[in-house]
């Protein structure tokens, strides 16, 4: 059983979103080879524009379950977005039955990408995390991939009303963190949010490949 309802609805979008952005910006990736071709996964990734869900997933193989504000999904448009599996979620909140639907993709063996920072960057700067992240993480017990997303800011930040065409766009996929590596142990007093802590010290040491100078 997929996390995905609509596999092919998925993959015909996925294919959409690589030509997009590969048509119309300098789009790469680096360490693609991080990620497990099976298994739970976290893809736990900064956050700082709308572009950010469709660049993480749009060269990778398998399915990603994603988030989107629970306003969006209304008519043939929120009909597609529950088909390619998309998880609806309250403004700047994680409700229960958005909770439920993450642990339930990470336990059919799916990949979920999460931010641990909760919300877009105002100003493309990283930003503290919240413990969402790191209690999912925690409670699943899935492999987290830290990705860093390099760009999209510059493309389409938060206050820009329409994405600019051209300009650089790169992911960065870190090594898999085992849950040993993310969860402190139930004995800390902020476990969660020293996991989202220990993911997003491993997002910031990402850095973007150096510009060659021909």
């Amino acid at each position: 059983m997929s996390s995905i309802p609509n596999p092919q609805l998925y993959e015909y979008t996925r294919c959409i979103a690589s030509w997009y952005f590969g048509t119309l910006y300098d789009f790469t990736q680096s360490g693609l080879e991080n990620i497990p071709p099976q298994g739970p996964i976290v893809l736990a990734a900064n956050h700082v524009s709308y572009y950010d869900p469709p660049v993480i997933g749009a060269c990778i193989a398998r399915p990603i379950n994603y988030f989107a504000r629970a306003t969006l999904f209304r008519g043939i448009f929120g009909t597609g977005l529950e088909q390619i599996g998309t998880i609806p979620v309250a403004p700047d909140n994680a409700d229960v039955k958005s909770l439920k639907a993450i642990f339930k993709a990470l336990k059919l063996g799916g990949a979920v990408a999460i931010y641990p920072e909760g919300t877009r960057s105002p100003d493309g700067q990283l930003m503290a995390p919240k413990p969402g992240a790191g209690m999912i993480a925690c409670k699943s017990g899935a492999t987290v991939i830290p990705t860093r997303i390099f760009g999209t800011y510059e493309v389409y930040g938060r206050h820009q009303l329409l994405p600019k065409v051209g300009g650089r766009i790169h992911v960065a996929y870190d090594r898999p963190m085992t849950n040993e590596e993310v969860d402190p142990g139930k004995a800390h007093p902020e476990r969660y949010l020293e996991a989202s802590r220990r993911i997003m010290q491993r997002i910031a040491s990402l850095e973007a490949p150096k510009e060659v100078m021909v």
